[in-house]
Parts: structure tokens; C-alpha cells; sequence
């Protein structure tokens, strides 16, 4: 199958330039797509297999995978162990998985030091409540939140989840899509399938593209979704992208859904980032705390991490480590 190169993503700054064009093709290769809704938005998982059986069943699987990582992980669902967690303040026997995506969380925040929080929900939600009234919390609604929220009070063990401070609530929204691209891969790569593109809201790859090309990535202009303002390319590894438009409370985009936990506001110098990392929920958690670290520390931060960054600032000037293969 011959599958030209698309404009994707499920956010109006994320676009993807597949390169699944361009070469010749490898004759005993089957590429196979399946676009699915997961996370509220438009997925799609691509497997280039020498057997159709594979791809199939490589693709049934991994529906089932990222199905899974919704119903644990999902503030939509008020049945998702996330959202029980939310409500009662402690969650026992936790799936393995819920341990594993929190306990991940935990590292990134310790090593961040604080810079990514996953207990941000109530500052989201003193945003959100306020835009119902069409405007921004008060000063005084800001600090309450700020106060409920802190990844020291999450306690995450194998056998329980608990808060240890009132009125606390998670959010995995900066977190879960990039992990379930790592569910996705590590099942792939267990059943021997060797090249393929998963689409779960943050991108992973394996192998090449159709053609033997790498798989190329484009990112698009945070102040204008339909423009490219550079295109990466990866093999094996995974992009992730947060930029301030995705949701936002003020038409500025000085204030969106990222927050910096130590001042309970967005982070104000910058506009999007791009992060390239061996793990897709690293990728997609590092993201944050790019956005916290900012223009003066983004580059860096990311050597300290051992990732590649891309930064756009509110003025739409970018920055880059010299890592990241632009094309």
C-alpha cells in the first residue's frame, strides 16, 4: 500500500509529515493504518509487517492497549480509576499500569523539582470554573488551588494510591497519551513487528517509514495551525508537543492549560515546545517542564535529560539542540 504523506494531529500545533512517500518500496512489505478516537481526539496506528496476519492482529492489540490505558487514566470517564482516585482520595490494588505511569510521574517531578506536577488538577479547575464565567480566577482562587496542590502528598505504592492532603486531585492529561504510546511500542516489539508509527496524541516509531525512509515529523506554527515551521526526523524514538493554544483561558495565551506549580500560572515566555526522548511519556512529561524552565534554561535542561528540544517562544523565535535532525 502506498500511503501518501498527511497532514495529522489531534491539537492545532502538532502535525505530522509521515514519510511514508519518497523511495522505493520494499516489495514484501504489508503497511497497514488504523485510525481510531482514543483521549477525545483522532489516533492512528500504522505496522509495515513481511506477514498481513501480524499487522492485523499487531493493530487489534494495540486498540486494546490504549483502551485500557483510558479506562484507568481518563478524567472523561467517571468510571476510570483515575477519576475514583479523584473522588474518594485513595485507590486500592491500583492496576499495574496506574502504578507505573504515577510512579514515573513521581521521578520526573522529584528530578524537575516540582517543574512537572501531575496534582495540578485543582489549579485546572479554578481556571475552568472561572471561564464559565468568563474570567480568570482572583488572586485569592489561584492561591487555594496552589495550595491543594503539591506531588509530595501523592503517596503511589503497589497495593494503594492515596492523597495525604485534602481536596488534592491528578490530572495524567500531560502524561497518559505519551505512555500509551509506550504500551503500544513494548507490545509491538514483543510480537517481532519492526516498523511501524503510533499516532496516540504523542508519537512513537520503530523501523523506517515505507521506502526505507526515517519517519518525519512536522510541527506546526503554534499561532497558525496549518503552517510547518519545521519537520524532524526519528527512527525509533518519540516526539512529543504542548504548545499554549491547545486550551486556553485568556485569548492572549498568557494563560492556558500549562502550569508552573510553584506560582499557580502558565509559565509567560514561551509558546511551544517539542520534545525528542527514548519514551514517549518522558517525552510528553518533559514537554512541561521545558515550558517551566523556559527560554533561558529549555537547552539546558534537555542535555540534563539526555533529549532533544524544540522551543518556540511567544514571539515565534525558535531554538533547538543541536541534536535534533531537522529536514
Amino acid at each position: 500500500m502506498n500511503t501518501p504523506s498527511t497532514h495529522l494531529g489531534r491539537r492545532p500545533f502538532l502535525g505530522a509529515c509521515i514519510g511514508l512517500g519518497a523511495g522505493l518500496l520494499v516489495p514484501q512489505r504489508h503497511w497497514q493504518t488504523r485510525p481510531l478516537l482514543g483521549f477525545g481526539t483522532s489516533l492512528a496506528l500504522t505496522v509495515g509487517t513481511d506477514d498481513p496476519r501480524l499487522a492485523e492482529q499487531a493493530l487489534g492489540l494495540a486498540v486494546s492497549d490504549i483502551r485500557l490505558v483510558e479506562a484507568q487514566m481518563s478524567l472523561f470517564n467517571p468510571t476510570s480509576a483515575l477519576s475514583q482516585l479523584n473522588k474518594q482520595g485513595e485507590l486500592r490494588q491500583p492496576h499495574p499500569l496506574l502504578v507505573q505511569v504515577l510512579t514515573l510521574a513521581q521521578e520526573v517531578a522529584r528530578r524537575s523539582k516540582g517543574a512537572f506536577d501531575v496534582t495540578v488538577q485543582p489549579l485546572w479547575q479554578a481556571y475552568a470554573h472561572a471561564k464559565q464565567h468568563n474570567r480568570l480566577p482572583t488572586a485569592r482562587e489561584v492561591a487555594t488551588a496552589q495550595a491543594q496542590v503539591g506531588w509530595q502528598a501523592l503517596q503511589v505504592q503497589p497495593d494503594v494510591i492515596r492523597f495525604t492532603r485534602p481536596h488534592m486531585a491528578v490530572t495524567l492529561n500531560g502524561i497518559a497519551q505519551g505512555f500509551a504510546a509506550d504500551v503500544v511500542k513494548a507490545r509491538w516489539q514483543a510480537m517481532g513487528v519492526q516498523h511501524g508509527l503510533i499516532n496516540t496524541g504523542e508519537w512513537s516509531a520503530l523501523g523506517q517509514a515505507q521506502g526505507g525512509k526515517p519517519w518525519r515529523l512536522g510541527i506546526a506554527d503554534p499561532r497558525d495551525g496549518d503552517q510547518l515551521i519545521q519537520a524532524v526526523a526519528f527512527s525509533g524514538q518519540s516526539v512529543a508537543t504542548s504548545a499554549d493554544n491547545q486550551t486556553y483561558f485568556s485569548p492572549d495565551f498568557k494563560h492556558h492549560h500549562i502550569f508552573d506549580p510553584h506560582t499557580g500560572h502558565s509559565p509567560a515566555a514561551v509558546a511551544s515546545v517539542t520534545v525528542l526522548a527514548s519514551s514517549a511519556a518522558l517525552a510528553d512529561a518533559l514537554t512541561k517542564v521545558m515550558f517551566v524552565a523556559g527560554k533561558d534554561h529549555a537547552l539546558q535542561t534537555s542535555k540534563a535529560w539526555g533529549v532533544e528540544v524544540l522551543l518556540v517562544d511567544k514571539a515565534g523565535q525558535r531554538m533547538a539542540s543541536p541534536g535534533l535532525i531537522s529536514l
